[in-house]
């Protein structure tokens, strides 16, 4: 008989306590969220370095990114099966030890660009992905049964808070000692995170003689069936989604997202600053406004998706988002500006905060298979996010500027603005 991490010393359910256990699980998990973030954006950080003390072309680090982008989504929904079926505090900690493990062969393993590839681009990719927004959806679908929105909003903050947060200390590290520290930096961070899970991080409230945040103390959680293989659940999820027509809305607009926020931020906005004569110093403090201006714009998301239809919210967010990348070739300058400063800001506050309302939507239509199925829409964010993160290298490669990719990400914006609009017309097909 096959016993679960679930399954273990789950004690009587009690009556709620004044302060709620779900409370300090979002505490561990946004710190993991945090330290898996930071990974993320560091590639436009080293990509300079790289180049210049390496020889490696910006086509040859954009492919390492892809492959880092599209198995950041790709692993998403097998690792929320895995999750019910192995238990999260397990999942998570093999998933942190794995970017532990990563860094310091990225740092110190990387003969040549191909090196780079695997280390950085999946084995890297693969850690990160398991610790997404799916993590964040299954660790709020677990624990809460009321305000799902603005845990979903806190988590999804903590991950962006890691992307661009986290950036000025790194960038200070690069600029005392070489790429390598700014890497090794972050795999530090995971060592933090992963003795915060092995800890403190329980796996239902059930486990803790709770019930979820806002349910009846009386009620009771069905568990999952995890006698199912994961890859088959999550293949089924799959299959089942793929026939209806909302879940390829869903995805169309994710993917969009992916290719404005992602691959365009995390890899192409410091070299970009860097050819206006801008220092990695003062790029890295722009992107860690937005990722500061991202905990109040992703936080307010989710509590406006718990008021405000979540379709109209998609929309407004897209078409802010498209105006605000517009104007950015008309505001670089060499260092700090008000321009600048304005930009960061609302483009923050707008950058992730699609996820609540997407979440939201993925809940409704899908219901007990939500978190699975929104981990196949993550799929086609990250596969937008590395097709730009490609596709930017290329342009700059053979244009010599960044200007044309602005001007195309803009134009994914009013796309997704307009799905987002539409999307009340999709209806299941039967």
């Amino acid at each position: 008989m096959r016993i679960s991490a679930v399954d273990i010393e789950q004690p009587a359910i009690r009556r709620a306590p004044r302060f709620h256990p779900a409370w300090t699980i979002v505490a561990v998990a946004a710190l993991a969220l945090v330290a898996a973030g930071s990974f993320a954006t560091i590639a436009g950080l080293i990509t300079e370095p790289l180049v210049e003390t390496k020889g490696w072309s910006r086509t040859g680090i954009g492919v390492a990114v892809a492959v880092n982008m599209v198995l950041y989504g790709v692993v998403g929904p097998f690792v929320s099966a895995m999750m019910d079926r192995y238990g999260i505090r397990r999942v998570t900690s093999c998933a942190l030890s794995a970017l532990i493990a990563s860094s310091v062969l990225t740092a110190l393993c990387t003969p040549s660009v191909l090196w780079f590839v695997l280390w950085f681009g999946f084995a890297i990719g693969v850690g990160t992905g398991s610790i997404t927004t799916v993590f964040a959806a299954t660790v709020a679908n677990r624990w809460f049964y009321r305000k799902i929105g603005l845990a979903t909003g806190l988590l999804t903050a903590a991950g962006v808070f890691g992307q661009f947060a986290m950036l000025p200390l790194l960038s200070v590290l690069l600029g005392s000692a070489d790429w390598r520290a700014p890497v090794l930096a972050c795999g530090a961070l995971a060592t933090v995170a992963l003795l915060g899970v092995l800890l403190f991080l329980r796996e239902s409230p059930a486990a803790v003689g709770a019930v979820r945040y806002g349910a009846d103390p009386d009620s009771t959680t069905a568990d999952s069936d995890r006698q199912v293989n994961p890859f088959a659940r999550t293949v089924a999820a799959l299959l089942a989604a793929v026939r209806d027509t909302r879940f390829w809305a869903l995805a169309s607009m994710f993917a969009l997202c992916g290719a404005t926020t992602n691959g365009l931020m995390w890899s192409h906005f410091t070299p970009a600053a860097h050819d206006h004569g801008m220092a990695a110093t003062t790029a890295s403090g722009l992107l860690a406004i937005i990722g500061v201006a991202n905990i109040l714009g992703t936080v307010s998301a989710g509590w406006l998706t718990d008021r405000i239809e979540p379709r109209l919210l998609l929309a407004v967010f897209f078409l802010g988002r498209g105006v605000s990348l517009a104007l950015l070739p008309i505001l670089f300058t060499r260092g700090w500006s008000p321009d600048l400063v304005g930009f960061a800001v609302v483009f923050g506050i707008l950058d992730v905060a699609t996820v609540p309302p997407t979440l939201a939507l993925c809940r409704h239509y899908f219901g007990a298979d939500s978190a699975l199925t929104f981990g196949w829409i993550s799929v086609f964010h990250q596969l937008g996010a590395g097709a730009m993160a490609l596709t930017g290298g290329l342009i700059r490669d053979l244009n010599g500027s960044y200007t044309p990719l602005w001007v195309t990400a803009a134009l994914a914006c009013l796309t997704g603005a307009a799905l987002g609009a539409a999307s009340s017309r999709f209806r299941q097909v039967s």
